[in-house]
């Protein structure tokens, strides 16, 4: 499951949440991949060597497999998403990294933070939010649906204590 919950390593009383999408492809089977649909894509070239058509196809080929990297590079770097909910005595704080960097955080008083599940109103089935302090926030939406759900059971759980 693309969550964990863990000791703070900054408060010793604090629990922190990691939450992360899960990656289908790990790096190695990005370069297995990448290398198999290189040998696929030269196979019908192999009649064609010696010839000047191989010239005139092989620059089509290649530009086949760049976008094929690019795309699946895309992929990889837009899923680098970090979230931590860190809940300690009386406080309720979500840092969320994105892809490109940036962070955003959210802080609560931890006995108004309340954990809402909605089924179908979300812009995902099953959509997690925590509310207080006067905003409503997003958790684990990139997260399957049976896996929010039970994120949901933990929350409500976690939070009651």
């Amino acid at each position: 499951m693309p969550y964990s919950w863990t000791k703070s390593d900054t408060a010793p009383d604090a629990d922190e949440l990691h939450l992360w999408p899960h990656q289908s492809l790990p790096p190695k089977g990005f370069v297995i991949f990448i290398g198999v649909t290189f040998a696929m894509l030269m196979v019908p070239l192999i009649p064609l060597l010696g010839s000047a058509v191989l010239w005139g196809i092989l620059p089509f080929m290649l530009a086949a497999l760049a976008a094929i990297w690019a795309a699946l590079h895309r992929s990889h770097r837009d899923a680098q998403i970090h979230e931590v909910l860190t809940l300690s005595g009386d406080r309720a704080h979500l840092m969320r990294r994105n892809p490109r960097g940036e962070v955003q955080e959210w802080d609560c008083n931890r006995y108004w933070a309340r954990p809402e599940l909605h089924e179908k109103d979300g812009p995902v089935p099953q959509y997690v939010t925590l509310s207080g302090n006067g905003r409503r926030v997003e958790i684990g939406a990139f997260l399957s649906e049976e896996e929010r759900v039970s994120l949901y059971d933990d929350l409500v759980r976690r939070l009651k204590a």
